[in-house]
């Protein structure tokens, strides 16, 4: 069995939990479903559900909800505690777009509300804007795209404390690489994005792979890293975030002894593996596909540069490596996937030790095999296999 905390927020007491908070504003649950589980090895964890809510005027309305269990608890989340499972569980719950870390998230998913700050800003002077949720990870961040009929641009909220770290990541970087500049942003977590400029490179290779950029473009970008990352906190590395992604996801596959045997054979090969330090360089810190926009082979916009920082370049290749690998076991990409996988990997083993860099791509598939559960795939353990046998498939090749 999972976790109690873990076992009560996605087992059938789960909607009567829900239920009972949002009761207090005089609304009804009528469907639940959990879009995305985050859980650490501890078993505290946070779910964002997509729930249906019948308000009290009768309408139904679609709407986010988040739960968090343990240590993640924010202050000023709305607490039912109880016994389950012979265990006292505290539960964490709000409804979007009131969360209690993301004080902000009101005003950012408020079209009025935002296209005041936006006129503040002199970024729009429109009465209203038009607001689409794209991701949601309750207590930690939203983005959100927002248009006025004439532009686009995408709006990040996020705690307070990580305001100013982001907006310096940023102001360090764009000017060396296509970083989106930070257009506007509030003390209280709004951070104002534009559109960026081309193709998401995952597309490109999902749609057959037309004008992907050459790993030699790639490492250009990674190369134009200012030196002035190297002042930031140092991320950890794959390999020694190995033992973190195996205890979340044991707290997962508690009933899955398929995901836990294969689990535990990758994890024992990478625990013998010596970790052979190399030189300390600036780094993006998630470098994959889902994060470079590209157009007629040029690598046009880079996304996401909340882990940018020092690290070691291998790390930006297994990140890379392993999500290609990731992308490959899918059917409709496997031919385009794989063929410039090989391509990447041709380039990087000479620029890095291959076997290092072949043990780091199978830590960082150690980390992907979380994402079937994740985003609760309907058949994840399976998927949770398939990416741990990649894993050993990367180290068996090392031998």
């Amino acid at each position: 069995m999972a976790t109690p905390a873990l076992d009560l927020l996605l087992g059938p007491e789960g909607p009567n939990v829900l239920a009972a908070a949002i009761a207090e504003y005089d609304c009804q649950l009528e469907d639940l479903r959990a879009a995305e589980v985050n859980v650490d090895p501890s078993g505290a964890a946070i779910v964002a559900y997509e729930a249906g809510v019948r308000r009290a005027d009768g309408t139904l309305t679609a709407e986010f909800l988040g739960a968090t269990t343990g240590k993640r608890i924010p202050p000023g989340a709305a607490v039912v505690a109880g016994e389950y499972r012979g265990e006292q569980v505290e539960v964490g719950i709000w409804a979007w777009p009131r969360d209690p870390a993301l004080p902000a998230l009101p005003t950012a998913s408020a079209p009025s509300l935002l296209a005041e700050l936006f006129r503040e800003f002199g970024l729009s002077k429109a009465a209203s804007l038009d607001i689409r949720p794209l991701r949601y990870l309750p207590s930690r961040h939203a983005v959100l795209e927002v248009h006025d009929g004439r532009f686009r641009w995408f709006v990040k909220v996020v705690r307070p404390t990580a305001v100013a770290d982001l907006c310096r990541r940023h102001e360090l970087t764009y000017r060396h690489v296509p970083v989106p500049p930070v257009l506007a942003s509030t003390p209280d977590g709004v951070i104002v994005l534009p559109e960026a400029r081309g193709t998401p490179l995952d597309t490109l290779i999902t749609d057959g792979g037309a004008a992907l950029p050459a790993p030699e473009a790639l490492e250009s970008v990674l190369d134009a890293l200012p030196d002035e990352l190297m002042s930031l906190e140092r991320e950890p590395s794959h390999l020694e975030l190995v033992e973190y992604h195996a205890g979340a996801l044991r707290c997962a596959a508690t009933d899955e002894p398929a995901v836990l045997a294969r689990l535990t054979d990758v994890v024992d090969a990478l625990l013998e593996v010596e970790a052979e330090r190399e030189e300390v360089v600036p780094v993006h810190g998630d470098f994959h596909e889902g994060q470079l926009f590209v157009e007629n082979g040029v690598v046009t916009a880079v996304l996401d540069i909340d882990s940018a920082g020092p690290g070691e370049r291998s790390d930006e290749w297994a990140t890379l490596l392993a999500h290609l690998s990731a992308v490959a076991l899918d059917e409709t990409s496997t031919e385009v996937a794989t063929r410039y996988a090989d391509a990447v990997l041709a380039h990087a083993e000479r620029r890095v030790a291959a076997r290092h860099l072949r043990e780091r791509t199978a830590a960082a598939l150690v980390g992907l095999a979380t994402g079937p559960f994740r985003l609760q795939h309907p058949q994840w353990p399976g998927h949770t296999v398939d990416l741990l046998d990649v894993a050993m498939r990367w180290l068996s090749d090392t031998t």
